[in-house]
């Protein structure tokens, strides 16, 4: 028969006996701790919450503490213990429980031989653990909650693998876990399988940021057979910092250290700075075709970047970057140099309304084998187009103050120059509708600049050296020629004025309807437009101007309109007239309206432009194409339809024709263009997943003009359960007559990605 048993708050000592025939459940103990202790001592009051405690055994209370026995099930708030036996200590308010130990709290789960729960401070005390902290595994001999979420586990193995038997796991003496922020492992090995791999005294792991740790094997010609590693370690709780340890077998030993730090209210502040020194052992090596000056065994970069919130409306950034030679960012941070070739050096800092932008910006030459263009400083305030005194006209305006020096590279042969400069720009608009579907916006806007130095054609020979592949112009006389001449100040003045023009007109379809052709319904929008644009240059000789924002070759049509024509140093009368049209087909697709194809042609009449002297610009149109989410092509083309002009295809073509072939292909067409060499660049990029296990994929870069595949990329992918391998190589060769030949080894975890022992190595991506 059940019996139940419920112990008064001051209760006697008592023994009750188990139901020896059917274990049925005994509701046996309720501790109640709102008013008086357990004990008899009527002054010791508690505030915790109930424990029930719960057993198909034996049930016993003496001398404050109660014992259970058999499938023991203890409930206190949100935590839930279960074993095979338990006793609760009424006086130390201690659960002990032994025997298939199972711990739950909110989402958390712990298995255990035994252990120890205190209601009083929350806190976990195991032995022999499992728990799972998703989506990494932890287990170890003892386990205690030192702080709310903060784990010390002994004796320990960490992984992600969930399976009896790991595909890896690290093995330390001590760890300490901070519930989804990071982990840090102390005598801590590394395991594949059951050999051990690589051993650290101490490793720290974010739960939320990038690998901890890394080793990179590489093989690159350049540098000969290497092995790239970062360390990531805690310095606070809002500082982190990486340590890099580099051995390349040509170059010799490279070392690093970075740090990020958070700082600000609210951690939205942040800093980070890199450093890296690298003892080159052959610094004459030069992997391109392109001549270069000496370079000293002794390399360096120095990076510091910065975001600081001051205020809601105040912001200021800081980008500063010091290099020991020209090639350092080339030679040992590829794919930063693609981008970026010449790091800027700037501070500035911005204050934001919706009325205006207030902005200040200091611009130096940090590198003197770099040109640049300083700002020492420059400040500029924004108006942003409002409706002046909420009237139907508009204003918007531009008024900036700026001492400028464009400083050449060292050794160029040029002779540096500067001045300090005035701008202020101001415009009126009149937007309306007309007829309920014409929109008219006609302009007027007049701008001064003042120039405190201006350069005497007559004696002055100016150079423009702007390709930022060749820092270091090396001229046969580095002694300047024709130096810059002063001319004494001067003032310019422009006056802009133009109109602009559009409609739209629409038809619909709604019985377009095609599941291959992703269409439910077709909606075509035809939108023409038309932009006048009249600019009148007056005072200082456009050709006497101090360029320092000034015009840079391009493919592309510059705007026409200001503020958007941003180079001020260029500005010269032109009567320019642009007109184009736009089509977009519609369709509906997952409850939304989606640009099936669109479609924009325009092309510009050139009655004066000084960049342009030709009658008619090119003829531009630019496609978009996306039929089905997993297809779509781009052709962004420009000919010279009505007169001479040179020619420009770039086109893109992406698809996953099944769900296990993804394929792409691009290619860039360029001829005829005075500014730039002619070019047929073919890029083509596929992966196929062979089966659950293998898979495959490619890259090819080949430029068509002189016949060389600069990129060749190949990698072979196998599934290894929780991770995904990855062995491939790649060769590079942007000269024609140098090759680089760089081996890829890649080990991916699938489960926690952002977590794993990283063997990743690609020679241009190393380290950014």
């Amino acid at each position: 028969m059940a019996s139940d048993l419920l112990l008064p708050l001051q209760p006697p000592q008592a023994k009750v006996p188990s139901a020896s025939a059917m274990r049925t459940l005994v509701w046996g103990v309720f501790f109640m701790f709102l008013a008086t202790g357990m004990t008899g001592a009527a002054t010791n009051v508690s505030d915790h919450e109930p424990v029930e405690i719960t057993s198909t055994g034996e049930t016993t209370y003496e001398n404050g503490i109660a014992t259970a026995r058999d499938n023991v099930a203890i409930h206190v708030g949100d935590t839930d213990i279960y074993g095979d036996f338990a006793q609760y200590n009424s006086r130390t308010h201690e659960v002990s429980v032994e025997g298939h130990v199972r711990i739950y709290r909110d989402v958390s789960v712990y298995i255990a031989e035994r252990g120890v729960y205190n209601i009083d401070t929350k806190q976990i005390r195991t032995s022999n653990v499992r728990t799972e902290f998703h989506p990494y595994f932890l287990s170890g001999q003892n386990v205690t909650e030192t702080s709310a979420n903060v784990y010390r586990v002994e004796d320990s193995t960490f992984t992600t693998d969930d399976s009896p038997r790991p595909d890896f796991h690290l093995r330390a003496r001590t760890v300490r876990v901070y519930e989804n922020d990071h982990v840090v492992f102390q005598n801590v090995t590394f395991y594949i399988g059951k050999v051990p791999v690589f051993w650290w005294p101490y490793m720290y792991q974010s739960l939320n940021d990038a690998f901890s740790f890394s080793i990179a094997p590489a093989d690159l010609s350049s540098w000969g057979p290497s092995l790239l590693t970062q360390f990531t370690f805690p310095i606070t709780d809002d500082i982190k910092g990486r340590l890099r340890l580099d051995y390349r077998g040509r170059r010799g030993p490279a070392i690093g250290f970075d740090s990020d730090i958070d700082y600000g209210k609210d951690k939205s502040s942040n800093l980070k700075i890199k450093t890296y020194y690298v003892d080159d052992q052959n610094p004459d090596i030069n992997p391109t075709a392109i001549p270069r000056r000496e370079v000293l065994p002794n390399r360096y970069r120095l990076t510091l970047q910065d975001t600081t919130d001051f205020t809601k409306d105040i912001s200021g950034i800081v980008n500063v970057t010091k290099l020991s030679d020209a090639y350092v960012m080339q030679d040992f941070y590829q794919s930063e140099f693609r981008v970026d070739p010449n790091p800027d050096n700037v501070i500035a800092v911005a204050k934001t309304d919706p009325f205006y932008t207030l902005t200040a910006i200091a611009r130096f030459q940090a590198n003197d084998f770099f040109q640049t263009t300083e700002r020492l400083p420059e400040v500029v305030l924004d108006i942003k187009r409002h409706a002046l005194f909420g009237g139907p006209i508009f204003y918007e305006g531009e008024t900036g103050v700026a001492d400028l020096h464009r400083n050449f590279a060292e050794g160029s042969g040029f002779e540096d120059y500067g001045t300090t400069r005035l701008d202020t720009f101001h415009q009126l608009l009149y937007p309306n509708t007309y007829f309920g579907w014409l929109s008219i916006v006609p302009r007027a806007g007049f701008r001064a600049t003042y120039y405190d130095k201006t350069r005497d054609l007559g004696n002055t020979l100016f150079a423009n050296i702007d390709d930022p592949l060749i820092p270091n112009f090396i001229p046969e006389d580095p002694t300047p020629a024709n130096p810059v001449v002063n001319a004494g100040s001067g003032v310019r003045t422009v006056v802009d004025a133009g109109v602009e023009a559009s409609f739209k007109l629409s038809r619909s379809w709604e019985d377009a309807e095609s599941r291959a052709l992703g269409l439910d319904g077709l909606l075509h929008v035809i939108q023409p437009y038309s932009n006048f644009s009249y600019v009148h240059e007056n005072g200082i000789n456009p050709a006497a101007v101090l360029e320092f924002d000034r015009f840079e070759p391009s493919t592309q049509l510059r705007p026409i309109d200001f503020p958007q024509f941003t180079t001020i140093d260029s500005i010269a009368s032109w009567t320019i007239w642009r007109n184009g049209i736009r089509n977009r087909l519609e369709t509906r697709r997952d409850d939304l309206t989606v640009t099936w194809l669109e479609l924009d042609t325009f092309f510009d009449v050139n009655f004066d432009n000084p960049y342009d002297r030709r009658t008619y610009s090119n003829f531009f149109n630019k496609l978009r194409f996306t039929p089905l989410p997993w297809a779509s092509l781009t052709i962004d083309s420009q000919i010279p339809a009505f007169s001479s002009g040179f020619t420009e295809v770039n086109t893109t073509v992406a698809v996953q024709p099944v769900a296990n072939l993804q394929l792409s292909a691009g290619h860039r067409y360029l001829n005829d263009n005075p500014f730039f060499q002619h070019s047929s660049l073919v890029v083509l990029g596929g992966y196929y997943r062979l089966n659950d296990n293998w898979g495959f994929g490619f890259q090819e870069q080949y430029e068509g003009t002189i016949g060389v595949f600069q990129e060749q990329r190949y990698a072979i992918y196998r599934d290894l359960t929780n991770w995904v391998a990855s062995f491939g190589g790649v060769v590079r060769d942007n000269t024609g007559n140098k090759k680089e030949y760089g081996i890829l080894l890649t080990f991916t975890l699938k489960a926690f990605p952002k977590f794993g022992f990283d063997l990743n190595f690609d020679p241009g991506n190393q380290g950014q």
